[in-house]
């Protein structure tokens, strides 16, 4: 498994330069918790159903490198950010791509959100297994959450994003606040934002490609104009 998920994580760092995280003594330590990570999502999902994957190669690669691949962007967002918001991981549920992402950007703060009760205990149990202080968990409706916090709000294998999500996922961000959408296949994209059409959002289609999975994956970054002074 560890090989697997080195090899995926070298990849990544190959076609993101700049990525330090993933070169180094850094990707082993990263690589360690990931494993005690996956190991753990292993022991509750017959239980808790986390995931549809069952095999530990499919959780690497659908799961942990997918939850990676727009770590360079991610950064880039950050460093760009105003304010200090931290990152909202909205409908967490298994910890994609929260927990992934928090391990490789220690120096920021996230914030897992989930609704269901077991899903949210599971979160808490693992994070105090994995001992990641930068993280912690919020177990309630995102509609309810404290508005008005974050500088990025990242979210993945959510509904298909309509107007009245839009709304509840920026009631998240403080001014100037960004979403990050983890999307798969450009036809499907181009479907749900005609929806969106009229909106005052800037949205930028940026590919991200899975280290061993031969399918599309793009990141939707998405502003609202009104914070970006109305510019188009």
């Amino acid at each position: 498994m560890k090989d697997l998920l080195k090899d995926g994580l070298v990849q990544l760092g190959r076609e993101n330069p700049g990525i330090e995280e993933f070169a180094g003594p850094r990707i082993d330590a990263i690589s360690s918790l990931l494993v005690r990570y996956l190991e753990e999502i292993e022991r509750f999902n017959p239980a808790l159903g986390l995931t549809g994957t069952r095999d530990r190669n499919g959780l690497i690669v659908r799961h942990v490198l997918d939850s990676l691949a727009p770590l360079g962007i991610i950064r880039r967002l950050l460093d760009s950010a105003p304010g200090s918001g931290g990152i909202a991981d909205a409908g967490s549920g298994a910890g994609f791509p929260g927990i992934p992402l928090a391990m490789a950007l220690p120096g920021h703060s996230f914030t897992l959100i989930e609704r269901k009760e077991k899903r949210a205990g599971f979160l808490r149990g693992t994070l105090a297994a994995l001992g990641l202080p930068n993280v912690s968990v919020e177990e309630c409706e995102m509609e309810k959450a404290a508005p008005g916090r974050f500088g990025l709000v990242v979210l993945r294998a959510f509904h298909p994003l309509d107007r009245k999500l839009l709304k509840k996922l920026f009631r998240l961000c403080g001014n100037g606040g960004v979403l990050a959408a983890y999307k798969g296949r450009k036809e499907k994209i181009a479907e749900e934002t005609a929806a969106l059409e009229g909106m005052d959002i800037r949205i930028d289609v940026v590919p991200c490609p899975v280290p061993f999975l031969d399918e599309e994956r793009h990141i939707l970054i998405i502003k609202r104009e009104t914070d970006l002074g109305g510019a188009s």
